[in-house]
């Protein structure tokens, strides 16, 4: 594990903007009476818009950049008074690995080495460029009620520079800020491990200490007002379980009795960089595979199931740490055992995968438009649950520089050092110098 190849690297850097440009409602002719009803409601939508929500905490991962701004113009409304906002970026990655690192375009392992030498290998791609819409309205006096749809091009299905849209979210929400209290139907993140890696990487750190992922789900999430502006959020999913493809099933998670249960606590209150708010979390998941062992409807159930906790800590108005720990089995769907969950190399005696590990990160504003972030993170299956040429262990080491040129066009540049061990086959190692225009 502590073999190191000479350091070759390239930077790559090309443009792109960001758009998000709001449409415009057609106008059609109406009744003094009709315009004046119309202008009322606007004015009581638009005041509904200012008012001050209950205060954010984290429960699921966004993005990997920098949040970029909203749109500021005035969204469209459709004649039922719901709200349309169109939002989106178009974003290049860029990247050189001194050997091969699946899948390429983002990084999750190092490949086998299969006696090669630094057979290195450019990734080009555009796949990360994002279009989304967000819905609102009409609300009720107590109810607000969103929406989103948002996809990008990160596929495996067509070719490189051919490929299919992807839905990352498609879901609707209700909120009712008198109590605290919202409902949310349709996919989106999941609410274990919900802290985001300060990598300039569209895979998160995952299969290298960050899990979670996206799922269709039924939430429901409380929050309560604890004094000294603190603030304790409780949430609760039932999520669809993905399993893997058996000699029998195409899906040994749909097959099971029961969806995936996830649930997540988190305790927020500003600590010690004055007002800003650490959070503080502790989620997990269970859920069951059903894997047949004959054709006759013999079969076994397989768990799934991790223990996880979270920590955001501003240290500074500058400097925020931030990490992850995470324990479990059977982790594949939600990207952890280094995307390793049953071990059916005997098809009549399917086992669990277990595995263990985290990431930690320091994030350095050094003005308003310059981040500096460094870190690293392990994945660490446990060797007896795995068959010769498994993959043992995965780490990461990372640091990088994000830019805002303008308002509307970001930089990042980060160089990454990846190792991945296998069963009974020598460590692979890779040094990854990557770039991104949004």
């Amino acid at each position: 594990m502590n073999a190191r190849g000479k350091f070759s690297y390239a930077l790559l850097i090309a443009g792109t903007l960001f758009t998000a440009a709001p449409s415009h409602a057609a106008q059609t002719a109406e009744t003094l009476d009709a315009r004046i009803s119309r202008l009322e409601q606007e004015l009581a939508e638009l005041k509904s818009l200012v008012r001050t929500t209950h205060p954010a905490t984290p429960t699921a991962n966004t993005s990997v950049q920098p949040v970029i701004a909203a749109p500021t113009g005035a969204p469209v409304s459709s004649e039922a008074g719901a709200k349309i906002q169109l939002y989106g970026f178009v974003r290049f990655d860029g990247s050189y690995d001194t050997n091969p690192i699946s899948t390429g375009n983002y990084a999750l392992w190092v490949l086998p080495a299969n006696n090669r030498n630094h057979d290195g290998e450019w990734n080009i791609t555009a796949g990360a460029t994002r279009l989304g819409i967000n819905l609102s309205g009409p609300d009720t006096e107590s109810m607000k009620l969103s929406g989103n749809i948002e996809m990008d091009f990160l596929t495996s299905i067509g070719a490189e520079n051919n490929t299919s849209p992807r839905l990352r979210h498609g879901f609707l929400k209700a909120f009712w800020p008198a109590s605290d209290f919202s409902i949310l139907a349709g996919q989106t993140w999941d609410i274990v491990s919900s802290q985001i890696p300060f990598v300039d990487d569209v895979a998160l750190l995952w299969d290298a200490g960050n899990i979670g992922s996206r799922h269709p789900q039924l939430r429901v999430t409380k929050g309560f007002s604890t004094g000294n502006d603190g603030r304790l959020e409780m949430a609760l999913a039932a999520s669809r379980t993905i399993g893997e493809k058996s000699i029998f099933q195409t899906d040994t998670g749909k097959d099971a009795v029961v969806p995936t249960i996830q649930g997540r606590i988190a305790f927020s209150e500003p600590m010690i960089a004055g007002s800003q708010p650490a959070t503080i979390a502790v989620s997990g998941h269970y859920g069951q595979e059903e894997w047949d062992t004959s054709a006759t409807g013999n079969f076994k159930t397989l768990d799934t199931w991790s223990c996880n906790l979270e920590v955001s800590m501003p240290l500074s108005e500058k400097v925020l740490f931030a990490g992850e720990y995470f324990t479990g089995s059977n982790l594949d769907d939600f990207l952890g055992g280094i995307s390793q969950g049953v071990n059916a190399a005997v098809p009549t005696d399917p086992r669990d995968i277990r595995s263990h590990g985290g990431w930690a990160g320091l994030k350095y504003k050094v003005n308003q438009v310059t981040a500096i972030s460094f870190g690293a993170g392990v994945d660490d299956p446990n060797d007896n649950d795995l068959t010769p040429g498994g993959r043992s262990l995965n780490q990461s080491v990372f640091a990088n520089v994000i830019n805002k040129v303008t308002p509307n066009l970001l930089i990042g540049i980060q160089l990454s050092e990846w190792k991945t061990g296998y069963i009974n086959n020598p460590t692979s190692n890779a040094f990854r110098a990557q770039s991104s225009l949004t």
